[in-house]
């Protein structure tokens, strides 16, 4: 290899005009290819030039989907984040509703023992009534029906 080209003097400076793609070096590809194209006027270059530019539009392609994953976890995160909230508001809620099942519960079981105290009771003074009824009856009976007897000593 030392005989194509060994009268030149080696690769040119970084020419200004190209930047290759995703290369830190800057151009230096560009620089290289530029004097092999010089040194070597048969174009043996043609065939880097299509995978420069092949790579070149890979290294966009690469961009372009590190952009779309960049903006899809972003998409995640805040996702996640509102996922998080719903679940806080929705335990919330839920329990909230739990402690208003269990009032409601313990109330009706209050109502109910209050329902079932007033039917005893007032089977108990329906009965007393009657009793002290047909013991006025037989009082009255008894004292010849005079109160005014009953009263005197």
């Amino acid at each position: 290899m030392a005989a194509v080209g060994s009268d030149r003097a080696g690769p040119p400076a970084i020419l200004p005009s190209y930047k290759a793609v995703g290369s830190r070096e800057g151009g230096v590809l560009a620089a290289f290819l530029s004097w092999v194209h010089s040194a070597c006027p048969a174009r043996p270059t043609l065939g880097i030039e299509e995978l420069c530019q092949k790579r070149e539009e890979l290294c966009r392609q690469i961009q372009q989907e590190e952009d779309e994953k960049q903006r899809l976890q972003s998409e995640v995160r805040q996702l996640t984040e509102k996922l998080a909230r719903v679940n806080e508001n929705l335990a919330r809620k839920i329990a909230s509703r739990n402690e208003f099942d269990r009032t409601i519960a313990e109330t009706e079981a209050a109502y109910l023992k209050i329902l079932e105290s007033s039917q005893t009771l007032l089977s108990v003074l329906k009965r007393e009534a009657g009793n002290l009824t047909k013991g006025t009856a037989s009082e009255q009976k008894s004292s010849g029906g005079k109160e005014g007897e009953l009263m005197r000593p």
